[in-house]
């Protein structure tokens, strides 16, 4: 599947972010940290930070990647954490690191959890590269208890017009010069800011929690606005 044809539908988003990661898998740490600046582990610290995890909460991290936020949870005392993630081997890549946490391969948009069974929910890159946000954001509401938290780290869409094209033209050009050196297709990390042109930004994933009963909604901008730090309570 090309990339033009990526975004044609939810379920060719989603057949295409399934290859895609299962491609990078053994990449993603490197790229996060190259494409952040290097400042991806000081975001994701800065998430957990603000969390203020507690010796009772379950946590259920989404589009975990290889578990650095897990891994984080875990480490500041929460009660149980669940890793999900849609492709299987970047949850290879995570298991190794902590034998407390489970790791669940499954779709956001189905989430395999009891309604109103977790405390919070934390994910980072992960709202943008849902195949339909509205339906992601909806199984999140119903997992969280009443109170229970989500945050998410992510990409932002600059509203501003010179600043969007400027970020986007960076992504793409050092994602063209990424894909060639490391799999050997320029599309490869062209995909990042194709699905941030596609992205609702700060303000609209804002709106669509407030839409679907989130309260003490909060968007941090991270970057000078390039990410976005997103908070809510359920």
């Amino acid at each position: 599947m090309s990339l033009a044809s990526a975004f044609d539908s939810p379920e060719s988003k989603r057949r295409h972010v399934a290859r895609l990661f299962a491609t990078i898998a053994e990449r993603y740490d490197l790229i996060t940290r190259i494409l952040s600046y290097g400042q991806d582990r000081r975001w994701k610290r800065r998430l957990i930070r603000e969390a203020r995890i507690t010796a009772s909460d379950r946590v259920l991290d989404l589009a975990c990647g290889t578990g650095d936020l897990a891994l984080m949870a875990e480490a500041s005392g929460a009660r149980s954490v669940i890793g999900l993630d849609l492709t299987p081997r970047m949850l290879a890549l995570a298991r190794p690191r902590s034998h407390a946490i489970r790791y669940v391969a499954a779709d956001m948009a189905a989430l395999p959890v009891a309604a109103a069974s977790v405390d919070l929910v934390t994910t980072g890159y992960g709202l943008r590269n849902v195949p339909d946000l509205d339906v992601a954001l909806s199984e999140i509401a119903r997992v969280l208890r009443p109170g229970g938290r989500i945050l998410s780290l992510d990409f932002n869409r600059p509203e501003h017009a010179v600043v969007r094209g400027a970020f986007l033209a960076y992504l793409t050009v050092v994602g063209s010069v990424l894909g060639w050196v490391l799999h050997g297709d320029p599309d490869t990390y062209r995909y990042i800011p194709a699905s941030i042109r596609r992205y609702p930004g700060a303000a609209g994933v804002a709106e669509r929690l407030r839409a679907r009963g989130f309260t003490d909604v909060r968007t941090v901008p991270l970057l000078f606005g390039l990410m976005t730090l997103h908070q809510a309570r359920r």
